[in-house]
């Protein structure tokens, strides 16, 4: 069961050939037998997804289930779910079970899915690795000495080694796209606004974005008709309408105009990964397309930028979690002011104390303007970049990452880890939406195809995902772990 995609699976249920409850506990089974070796979950909710199972299967029975019903997914532990531990990768929240649902967690179970649990995440979605969770670092199935890029690593690992067939993850610089990437998946992140960001535990609430993590093109597709659309709970959720996703998957490419942004493939690509890209893109040209190079002249920026805006928001974002409210709480406090640094300097790691530094930093007086103000009008630049390209190309294409997974432990200073986001940074801050799809190896270690749109276009993007995926088979490989594990 798990070699097939999610689309494939709801086929199965539809026509009977397997129960929820059957695929349920088949799920369930490769988790318990292999989990560990991957460290991919956090936590894993059988009892609840038997039930949710079976009352899927009665759905069924009934004539009142959906296209979803009756799925098994794994949620990155970011998003808040009912009665379940929600841990943010931290132990700030440890100890916090959360008391109400998500808004995607809602919408995916009012469809049916079933929610095998919580996926391990870089400590509050700081991270490009996997290796920055207080629950240790997630194995990447397709070479266990390997990252599996970050931060929702959790969720790209689960699905490549066949533990869930789809994943919810979170993308705030990169963290859908870039282990979508190392783990040779597929991984969509929406334009922002149009999935609600409403019981998402924020990082940087003007750049995080929910998507949906899986095997296909076409999968996600099914997933983004369920999870996108407004919510009056979010104030920056976009108020237009959700088209069906999976409609358009089969549209021809003929005419397609592919724009391949000249700064992504420059110094400090990997020529392994250019090749493959490259050969990619090939493969576009004979479906019809046409190929031009284009100019995003403010990409050098995009990494500075973000590392002013994104830790200014988690300063202010986090300063919540003080051990007063909810979470972690030190040990006999002496007074209020020993309560707070205790608990903050233990219930954080050190990346996510390093970003908050910064982040205070960089609000504070006398600073605001020289570096947030600055950063805020080079985000305008960045995004004006692509809106001209947009002018003359309908998509752009190049790498996720300027090289595959690289081996735990690898990146020992912040600065080379966050060049790994240098092509996907940027998208986050013009709030495009960005989609990853397998496209070759380099030895054993997937490649990621980063496909980009302008706002919105998230059906253009997936049918464009999807025509390769109908030609090529990049994205049905599966690791030799997967197999192991069976």
């Amino acid at each position: 069961m798990h070699d097939k995609t999610l689309t494939q699976l709801a086929n199965a249920l539809g026509s009977g050939e397997l129960s929820s409850r059957e695929l349920t506990e088949h799920y369930l089974q490769r988790i318990q037998h292999s989990g560990a070796t991957l460290n991919s979950f956090i936590t894993v909710t059988a009892d609840q997804a038997l039930a949710q199972a079976d009352a899927a299967d009665q759905a069924r029975a009934n004539g009142n289930a959906g296209w979803l019903a009756g799925l098994p997914l794994a949620l990155k532990d970011i998003f808040c779910t009912q009665g379940v531990k929600t841990s943010c990768g931290s132990r700030m929240l440890d100890n916090f079970t959360a008391p109400y649902d998500a808004t995607v967690v809602e919408k995916l179970k009012a469809a049916g899915t079933v929610s095998l649990g919580k996926t391990n995440m870089d400590e509050f979605a700081m991270g490009s690795s996997n290796e920055n969770s207080y629950y240790g670092p997630v194995n990447n199935p397709w070479d266990l000495s390997a990252v599996p890029g970050g931060s929702s690593g959790g969720s790209a690992a689960a699905v490549a080694a066949g533990l869930t067939p789809a994943a919810l993850g979170t993308d705030t610089g990169g963290s859908i796209r870039q282990p979508a990437a190392f783990c040779g998946i597929t991984g969509l992140k929406p334009t922002y606004g149009r999935v609600s960001r409403y019981g998402m535990i924020a990082y940087a609430s003007s750049l995080d974005q929910a998507g949906p993590m899986a095997r296909s093109a076409e999968d996600c597709a099914h997933l983004l008709n369920v999870m996108a659309g407004h919510d009056v709970r979010d104030s920056t959720s976009v108020a237009r309408g959700v088209p069906d996703y999976a409609e358009t998957l089969n549209a021809s490419l003929s005419g397609l105009k592919i724009g391949l942004p000249q700064e992504y493939f420059g110094e400090g690509l990997d020529p392994d990964v250019e090749k493959a890209v490259r050969e990619a893109v090939r493969v576009y040209e004979s479906l019809g397309a046409t190929v031009r190079d284009v100019s995003l002249p403010h990409t050098h920026y995009a990494i500075p930028a973000y590392y002013v805006i994104a830790p200014a928001e988690a300063s202010s974002n986090l300063s919540r979690f003080d051990g007063v409210r909810f979470g972690h709480r030190c040990d006999n406090p002496s007074d209020l002011i020993d309560l707070y640094k205790r608990s903050r300097a233990e219930g954080f790691g050190d990346e996510v104390q390093r970003r908050i530094l910064i982040g205070t930093h960089t609000l504070s007086e006398g600073f605001f303007d020289a570096y947030y103000t600055k950063a805020q009008k080079v985000r305008r630049l960045i995004r004006q970049d692509f809106l001209d390209a947009f002018e003359d190309v309908d998509v752009l294409m190049g790498p996720a990452s300027p090289t595959p997974a690289f081996d735990l432990g690898a990146k020992k200073d912040p600065v080379s880890m966050y060049l790994q986001d240098i092509y996907t940074i940027a998208v986050n801050l013009a709030g495009i939406p960005g989609i990853s799809v397998p496209a070759g190896f380099v030895g054993r270690r997937p490649v990621g195809l980063q496909i980009l749109g302008t706002h919105f276009a998230e059906a253009q993007l997936l049918n464009v995902a999807h025509q390769f995926q109908q030609t090529t088979d990049w994205h049905l490989q599966r690791p030799d772990f997967a197999e192991e594990s069976a």
